[in-house]
């Protein structure tokens, strides 16, 4: 039995259709690489997954160990081991980050954990993601970088311990040290059992993570898989080729691409 199962998922926000007709399958052990221009539903299927209540499913299923996962609310999905890392987590004035942390993982034990495994855990954690242990002491996100923040997401998923993390350009704005922590990090996930579907435009962060799975997602479909050689194209070649080839269409996005994999590419295309 798959880990997740989604089968013709077709997604709206705010009357529009994002996705349009997504299949994919995700077992245990497995890293599997989402790409595709910005603006093509890659967000939006880890969103919809997640439960974000602006998407709107209008067809199709998604299944998770079994279970349906449209029939589960938000905390729900969490409590049953999906993680999603946010690209642009919020700033929570007033919620300290030790505390909303310790709650989270609480909600997924049928005790509560002991203070001294907590603070282990978490001066673990922190010191692997090279961030200071007095951040867990501040307001969640509030006047974090946007490194930090990123690195702030790690944490979380490394005290949760999911069985499906999800990782929406976790790797923008992070050193390669920190990079590096952060591929060792979803590395663990898989060691226990776990998997992954991340995003990225970042050829050098999908070197390091060696995802076994990628797929191309354009106009809110998957119009091809296959393994990493497909990453080396797309760095290469920018996503035209999937115009000559396949004879599809992409949809142009304005606003601006992660430096490194496909968006520098698709710029270079356009001066041509």
């Amino acid at each position: 039995m798959s880990l997740l199962s989604i089968k013709n998922l077709h997604v709206e926000v705010e009357g529009k259709e994002i996705l349009k007709g997504i299949d994919l399958e995700i077992n245990a052990h497995e890293i599997h690489a989402l790409l595709g221009p910005n603006g093509n539903g890659k967000s939006t299927l880890l969103s919809a997954i997640m439960g974000q209540p602006k998407y709107k499913i209008s067809q199709g299923s998604i299944t998770y160990k079994g279970k349906d996962v449209l029939k589960m609310s938000v905390d729900e999905r969490a409590k049953a081991g999906l993680f999603l890392a946010l690209q642009y987590p919020p700033e929570i004035p007033g919620v300290i980050n030790s505390e909303f942390l310790k709650a989270a993982i609480n909600t997924r034990l049928e005790k509560p954990v002991s203070l001294y495994r907590f603070i282990k855990e978490l001066e673990d954690a922190t010191k692997e993601v090279d961030l200071p242990l007095d951040i867990v002491h501040r307001s969640l996100n509030d006047g974090f970088s946007g490194g930090e923040k990123k690195r702030n997401e790690i944490i979380q998923m490394k005290l949760l311990k999911p069985e499906l993390a999800m990782l929406d350009e976790i790797d923008s704005g992070l050193d390669v040290d920190a990079l590096k922590a952060v591929v060792s990090s979803i590395q663990d996930v898989i060691n226990r059992d776990g998997s992954a579907l991340v995003v990225s435009h970042y050829a050098r962060f999908y070197q390091l993570l060696e995802p076994s799975h990628v797929h191309i997602i354009i106009d809110g479909k998957i119009v091809m898989n296959g393994d990493a050689s497909l990453i080396q194209r797309i760095d290469k070649e920018g996503f035209d080729w999937l115009k000559v080839e396949n004879n599809i269409d992409i949809k142009k996005d304005n606003r601006p691409s992660s430096i490194g994999l496909c968006g520098i590419k698709e710029k270079v295309n356009e001066k041509r």
